[in-house]
Formats: structure tokens, C-alpha cells, sequence
């Protein structure tokens, strides 16, 4: 039976997807790719493209402006499955987007080497709580 949120493994998603958004909002590329999961199974549908497989996911970091990658979290939930699996699922704001919510799923996997991002969606709508109209 799986057990869900493990206190230490828990800790090592949040840690990792920590990590994660660091690299993020700092355009470290390489930190970016080496956590995804090096498969051609890895997904990432992002707010403009679809990219399937580890090599598409990493042209497109490399390709990307790092011009406006900040941005603030809301309501992030980090569950995991067991000692192997978890989910991290997060609202985000960026200044550049007033009236916009992102939102952001990822499906993370333990590898040998660490936690990986197997699957992510990236989506950004008009915030209902703006004003800005229906979602």
C-alpha cells in the first residue's frame, strides 16, 4: 500500500522543487535540464508549446528569453505517493501579467540521481479574482 506524504520524502520534493524554482526564476539552464528526466516519455506543455520528450524540452530552455521569469507563488501543494512519486501543483503571479494567474502541475519521479520532473503543465488564464473576466 502506498503511503502518502512521508514525512522525509515529503521533505525531498519540497526540497528539490525548491530547487527547481530557484532555477527557474534565475534562467539557470542547466540546473533546469538536469532536473527533468532525461526520457524521450518526458513531457512539458507550456503556455505556448507542446514538447515532447527530454531534447525538445531542453531546446526550448536554451532557446528562451530570460527576460520576466520572476514571479511570486500561491497555494503550492506538494504531495507525494509513496517513496518514489509526487505531484507539485502551484498558482503563480508575475508583474509583467496583471490580471493573470499561471498555474503549474508537475509529476515527479526518484531516479538514481534524484527527483526528476517526468510530466509538467504550464498555463497561464484571466484571474477570476481580478475582474478580469471567466477563466
Amino acid at each position: 500500500m502506498n503511503e502518502i506524504d512521508i514525512p522525509e520524502v515529503k521533505a525531498e520534493l519540497e526540497a528539490a522543487f525548491s530547487v527547481y524554482e530557484e532555477a527557474l526564476v534565475n534562467n539557470d539552464v542547466d540546473a533546469l535540464d538536469s532536473l527533468f528526466l532525461d526520457q524521450p516519455t518526458t513531457i512539458r506543455y507550456g503556455g505556448g508549446e507542446n514538447l515532447y520528450g527530454y531534447s525538445e524540452i531542453a531546446a526550448f530552455r536554451a532557446g528562451r528569453s530570460p527576460a520576466g521569469l520572476m514571479r511570486s507563488l500561491e497555494r503550492t501543494v506538494i504531495t507525494t505517493y509513496g517513496r518514489d512519486f509526487g505531484v507539485a501543483s502551484t498558482l503563480f503571479r508575475r508583474s509583467n501579467a496583471p490580471g493573470k494567474i499561471g498555474r503549474q502541475m508537475q509529476s515527479w519521479v526518484r531516479t538514481e540521481a534524484g527527483w526528476r520532473v517526468a510530466a509538467a503543465h504550464v498555463s497561464v488564464i484571466a484571474d477570476p479574482d481580478s475582474g478580469g473576466g471567466p477563466a
